[in-house]
């Protein structure tokens, strides 16, 4: 029986399913994501890896979401959003932890794939959620919260992963631990205190759409492919950039705390910064005005990071920062407002936006840092030309606005 009591589906419950997303998000999704950039250092030394190996173990769990983003959203539709989180997070805090166990690079290797294939069925059914409980021009503030989230998570995992944790808990192994164990514990929040929404056309749970409707409904949707796409280059910039960034400072002569301050510093402001933007969206009706100037600043701002002096890179991180997770927010919005997808679909088309993009994470972050021996400074160059990239298809992706028409 769930504790919280749900009747009606009443606007108090639908706030704390969304409060239990973002956490998800946080928890879940990013702390555990992006406390290996802090870690890497310590994790470099221990497990004798190389500048390039750093990066593909960044890249992994990318690679993984190849094979099970849209599996999760298939799943989502057809069983319900809620099942598929409650297990993934679950499975995402044990493989997560089992990351503390990794002897050398293979080892680590092969647990962050099934690391990420474990934590990426979450975001898919997260969206969906929002789009069951959450209609018209609600839906993109609620994306935004769902974002702040996970921004959250960015903020603390790169803030407080390596300077105090680790030290505090003897070691990256067990700050790998200990994230995974809460995980776990936002899987079983999910068991015991959600429910399944109803959706439409639904007579019950389990009973959503077939994976062959969902299929032949979403995959075929150009306009899909398109916001893919650029998401695709937007995001091989800003993972490159992120997991880069803090080994780049510190061989800058930067100490620990500020090499880490940097990230924290834009991951913070992409917390405060994602509902605003989402607010500023849903105000003026038109999401593509909103965000091309955020993709002309991105390009602009990677390409200034290795030329300017200590003081800049802090203003360009903040710059960066504000507008990243309002972006996202935003942009998947939009791939369920598109025509033809709506909440019935919204897992599938999810599923596959995150699947193409996906691909810029796994390519960029080896690539580039290979570029950096080099140069220390070329990675920034070739992830702000996958900025540029997405800025261009951007411009052929549709209006899905209230104000489109």
């Amino acid at each position: 029986m769930n504790i919280i009591n749900s009747k009606s589906g009443g606007s108090n419950y639908r706030w704390y399913v969304l409060t239990l997303a973002a956490l998800t998000f946080t928890f879940t999704v990013a702390t555990q994501q992006i406390c290996m950039t802090v870690l890497f250092k310590e994790i470099a030394e221990d497990l004798g890896l190389n500048l390039v190996q750093v990066g593909m173990i960044w890249g992994i769990p990318s690679f993984a979401a190849l094979f099970i983003v849209v599996v999760g959203g298939l799943l989502a539709d057809r069983y319900g959003a809620k099942r598929v989180i409650a297990v993934a997070c679950i499975l995402g805090g044990l493989a997560g932890a089992l990351r503390g166990t990794a002897g050398d690079f293979t080892s680590l290797a092969i647990i962050t794939f099934f690391f990420g294939l474990t934590i990426w069925v979450v975001p898919s059914s997260v969206f969906k959620t929002t789009a069951t409980w959450f209609k018209g021009r609600q839906l993109v503030v609620a994306n935004g919260v769902v974002s702040a989230g996970m921004g959250l998570g960015f903020t603390v995992g790169s803030m407080i992963s390596a300077t105090m944790i680790s030290p505090l808990l003897g070691g990256w192994e067990n700050v790998l631990f200990l994230y995974g164990g809460i995980s776990i514990v936002v899987g079983l929040l999910w068991v015991f205190t959600v429910r399944e929404a109803e959706q439409p056309g639904s007579a019950g749970l389990g009973s959503g759409v077939p994976l062959r409707q969902s299929i032949s409904r979403v995959f075929p949707n150009k306009a899909i492919w398109l916001l893919g796409l650029t998401l695709l280059g937007y995001s091989a910039c800003m993972q490159g950039m992120m997991g880069y960034l803090p080994t780049y400072l510190r061989d800058m002569g930067w100490t620990i705390a500020s090499a880490d301050g940097t990230m924290a510093t834009f991951n913070a402001l992409s917390t405060l910064g994602a509902i605003p933007l989402a607010l500023l969206a849903n105000k003026i009706g038109l999401s593509k005005r909103v965000l091309f100037p955020v993709l002309v600043i991105t390009v602009a701002g990677v390409a200034l990071l290795p030329m300017v002096s200590f003081a800049m890179v802090w203003v360009l991180m903040a710059i960066l920062g504000v507008s990243r997770d309002g972006f996202m927010a935003v942009s998947l919005t939009m791939s369920t407002e598109t025509e033809g997808v709506g909440v019935v679909y919204a897992g599938t088309a999810m599923g596959l936006t995150q699947t193409i993009l996906n691909v810029g994470p796994i390519i960029s972050p080896p690539l580039g840092n290979s570029l950096a021996e080099a140069n220390a400074g070329y990675p920034f160059f070739l992830w702000a030309g996958f900025g540029l990239l997405a800025l261009v298809l951007f411009f052929f992706v549709k209006e899905t606005g209230w104000r489109r028409k």
